[in-house]
């Protein structure tokens, strides 16, 4: 990493596309809560967004909001849910669990396209982010997208953007699809399950006719630990909306699933502080161990624990695992290779993304070329230089 006296803070589009444009190696970063993830090398300076920290504009009635990437996301939360909305994409902070004592911005969080519980109902991060400007490797402005929902122009280049890690373009505006929250919710837990047979219950309850809004299992290891604390493993479903329709709808489940054994029910305030611990990966926060974040096909996602040694806990009805493990990385990788996904090392030595070959790779390479040719933005990240 670069030396964070030597932290630039531009105030606008153009004062930060100037700086792109004197060739540099720069770090890009928002709060830097996720500087860790992946390895920058050989940069010469820290860009911040944290100075572009405006919320441009928000229509509640139309379900838009823009603002500036630095805008702090607890600010916009708390913005939002005054108006009685939310951020449908639920998105995690991870400040405890990656250590981090910055406060996560709007341009991380899709830079990084990051989701919460909600995915397996509302979509990813990518899929609420309606425009974006942007400032290229190339040192030019770039704009995709619009304010509205019905304006899908240039949306493909906001979902390359989402995920790139600033490898491709510095985020400095974006406007984002808002919900209304839901009124109740309600979550439903089963004890003592294994992974497999979790998976079977997460499985019916997703198809089932009720619109689960999460989905969870923390195996016995994990749900012993803090802040949770449980003695067995715990399955977790929940129900969101109207009072009437997730009281009828939660009898409904329960009644469907009662082959999985007891059954107990969080009201609205533990379930809240049940979703957070999952949605933050609480139980794996003081653990020292390497932390990989792992996406499978949901159905395959209890294999990850059966194949690879460590602690576990599977969120999105078992479409993302978190795997605390000192298994050798390659081992990760080739396992989940084989279950048909791809592991990010989110706390580690190892490279943190899956490196890319063949066709894939030159694509990649063809992709960063046309964004940043002269591999000014967070060099080596993603393995490109």
């Amino acid at each position: 990493m670069a030396d964070v006296a030597a932290i630039l803070r531009p105030k606008t589009a153009e004062a930060l596309a100037a700086m792109v444009a004197e060739a540099r190696k720069l770090e890009i970063i928002g709060g830097g809560t996720k500087r860790g993830v992946g390895r920058v090398i050989g940069a010469e300076a820290v860009l911040s967004t944290q100075a572009l920290n405006r919320v441009i504009d928000y229509a509640p009635e139309e379900l838009v909001l823009t603002a500036q990437a630095g805008v702090r996301l607890a600010d916009l939360e708390a913005l939002v849910a005054a108006q009685g909305q939310m951020l449908p994409f639920e998105p995690p902070h991870l400040t405890r669990l990656l250590g981090s004592r910055g406060r996560p911005t709007l341009g991380g969080v899709l830079a990084a396209n990051l989701s919460g519980p909600r995915r397996i109902r509302a979509g990813a991060a990518r899929d609420h982010f309606l425009g974006a400007e942007a400032v290229t490797g190339r040192g030019e402005i770039v704009k995709a997208g619009g304010r509205v929902v019905k304006n899908v122009t240039g949306y493909d280049l906001c979902k390359l953007l989402a995920g790139s890690w600033g490898t491709l373009a510095v985020l400095t505006e974006v406007s984002l699809k808002v919900l209304p929250a839901a009124r109740a919710e309600l979550t439903l837990l089963y004890f003592g399950l294994d992974d497999a047979r979790a998976a079977q219950a997460m499985t019916q309850a997703l198809n089932a006719p009720v619109d689960v809004s999460a989905a969870a299992h923390l195996p016995g290891a994990t749900a012993a630990r803090s802040p949770l604390k449980v003695a067995m493993a715990v399955t977790a479903l929940r129900l969101e909306g109207f009072a009437a329709s997730v009281a009828a709808r939660a009898d409904h489940l329960a009644a469907a699933l009662q082959g999985f054994g007891r059954c107990d029910r969080l009201d609205a305030e533990h379930s809240r502080g049940f979703w957070v611990q999952v949605r933050e990966v609480e139980a794996f926060s003081r653990d020292p161990r390497p932390l990989w974040r792992i996406s499978v096909p949901p159905a395959a996602g209890w294999r990850v624990g059966e194949a690879i040694a460590g602690d576990a806990l599977y969120d999105w009805g078992g479409g993302l695992v978190w795997l605390a493990s000192d298994a050798d990385p390659g081992q990760v990788r080739g396992a989940v290779r084989a279950l048909g996904g791809h592991a990010t090392l989110y706390r580690g030595e190892a490279p943190a993304f899956e490196p890319l070959d063949g066709a894939l790779a030159a694509l990649s390479a063809r992709v960063k070329a046309a964004f940043d040719p002269r591999g000014l933005l967070n060099p080596g990240r993603m393995g490109m230089v």
